[in-house]
């Protein structure tokens, strides 16, 4: 099957109020089953999930926390206010935010972003997602699978990855438990994280310093079934135990 890959270009800077879905249908003409990426930060730009440095009063738990990191106390406090859970210190914090997201300060950006100002993931990405399915529903006509994307670090690999903090119209994981490999052996344990997959590529194709190309269109992507468990239960993630016994 031929996968489309389509990078829309010419979207202005975003603003707060901007329509995202009928700016993205000017630049794009969507068909029924495309994947549309959009980068985290434009969405929550347009929704005004932003702060201003100046408007933060750090905590004294930020500044002593920005004194390991030798970073700004007032973006270390946003960090902690969009952080349920500090899992490292330093050399960066490394937090769970209320959605289960796991990320190096709790995914707030000062890139590609006026100056003195944050941008915050969306407080609920997997809501984003859902809403801007049915906003590309009604500007378009079109039945579009969204994924909202941020770039992440990773355990063990050098370099940052694009993975989806919040998908609608399609599960995150695709389940082979059941189903069996070429030999007929069963498999027990596969289940691929297909919406991590496609915000990678998606990623790559935008590009991380001043591309200009937030959103990126994936067509004949077929469907597949699974299920949405995408974060581990602390239970269950073995990397985290053993930070939490250091």
């Amino acid at each position: 099957m031929h996968i489309e890959v389509i990078p829309v270009k010419g979207l202005p800077l975003i603003h707060q109020g901007d329509d995202l879905a009928e700016m993205i249908c000017r630049q794009v003409a969507l068909e029924d089953g495309d994947i549309l990426c959009l980068a985290s930060s434009v969405y929550s730009k347009a929704h005004g999930h932003t702060r201003l440095l100046d408007e933060i009063v750090p905590s004294g738990d930020a500044e002593r926390i920005a004194q390991k990191t030798h970073e700004d106390p007032r973006f270390i406090q946003a960090v902690l206010d969009d952080t349920t859970d500090v899992i490292l210190e330093e050399p960066f914090i490394l937090s769970e935010t209320v959605t289960g997201h796991i990320g190096v300060r709790a995914g707030l950006d000062h890139s590609n972003v006026e100056d003195g100002m944050i941008v915050r993931l969306p407080p609920d990405p997997m809501q984003a997602a859902s809403g801007l399915c049915d906003a590309l529903k009604a500007a378009s006509g079109k039945e579009v699978r969204v994924i909202i994307t941020d770039t992440c670090g990773r355990s063990f690999r050098r370099g940052q990855a694009g993975v989806a903090i919040g998908w609608s119209g399609m599960t995150a994981i695709r389940d082979f438990r059941g189903d069996h490999d070429l030999f007929g052996h069963t498999l027990e344990i596969t289940e691929e994280a297909v919406v991590d997959e496609v915000a990678g590529f998606s990623n790559f194709v935008m590009g991380e310093s001043n591309n200009g190309i937030p959103v990126v269109v994936f067509r004949n992507c077929p469907g597949w079934t699974g299920h949405d468990d995408l974060h581990f239960r602390k239970d269950e993630d073995l990397i985290r135990q053993a930070l939490d016994k250091n």
